[in-house]
């Protein structure tokens, strides 16, 4: 899952990718609302952590250019403890949620996995496809209640695919997911990781359906 993450201050962008990277999420970075702006309405993003107090364009200017554009992506805004006018405008331009400063690094990414959870229609935090299930908390997935052991990469693919149950998903669409926007690409190399998992589901777990992409089915 890719996360856009837009904040000017350095220290707090670096805390919030490390958490956000250690919990398996690929991120792109803007530390201003011009670049931010761009990358949102350019880029696949599965969720954006959002900061209003951005230098060249400020954040509640770049939600709205979004969301008047269409741009459905969900966007987790951060404001200052005390603005709760912040907090109104930030939903009112299209916002999907709030987090105040300071907060806990736990409690943000509970957001963001709810966020992602509720664009697919999903209510559950533990993502299950027959006896296979993904835990997005504790990043545990399990086979019939056993433990499978997963690259990160392997990981990134299941829980795209996970969110995704019974859709047809293109080799590009994962790519696009799977990698930052500054990585040198190749979808070749998702027909690997593909390959790698495979081994490690029941047979049929992921088909490929010709010339359009992966699917997810229920393990038998």
């Amino acid at each position: 899952m890719r996360i856009l993450l837009v904040e000017d201050e350095p220290t707090l962008r670096a805390q919030v990718r490390t958490g956000l990277q250690e919990a398996g999420y690929v991120i792109d970075e803007a530390d201003n609302g011009r670049d931010a702006q761009h990358l949102g309405a350019t880029e696949p993003f599965d969720a954006v952590v959002l900061d209003l107090g951005l230098p060249v364009l400020d954040g509640l200017s770049v939600l709205k250019r979004w969301r008047e554009a269409g741009h459905t992506l969900p966007v987790l805004i951060l404001t200052a403890r005390d603005s709760w006018h912040e907090k109104v405008a930030g939903i009112d331009a299209g916002a999907d949620d709030y987090l105040a400063k300071p907060f806990h690094m736990e409690e943000l990414l509970a957001r963001v996995r709810a966020l992602i959870r509720r664009a697919q229609g999903l209510a559950s935090p533990l993502l299950q496809c027959g006896t296979l299930a993904l835990d997005t908390r504790s990043s545990r997935v399990t086979l019939a209640g056993q433990t499978i052991s997963l690259t990160s990469h392997e990981f990134r693919l299941l829980a795209y695919l996970m969110h995704r149950p019974g859709s047809v998903v293109s080799r590009t669409e994962l790519t696009e997911h799977m990698y930052a926007q500054d990585f040198d690409r190749d979808s070749n190399t998702i027909e690997v990781f593909v390959g790698r998992l495979r081994r490690k589901l029941p047979p049929q777990a992921i088909e490929t359906v010709r010339g359009m992409g992966y699917r997810l089915v229920a393990p038998s």
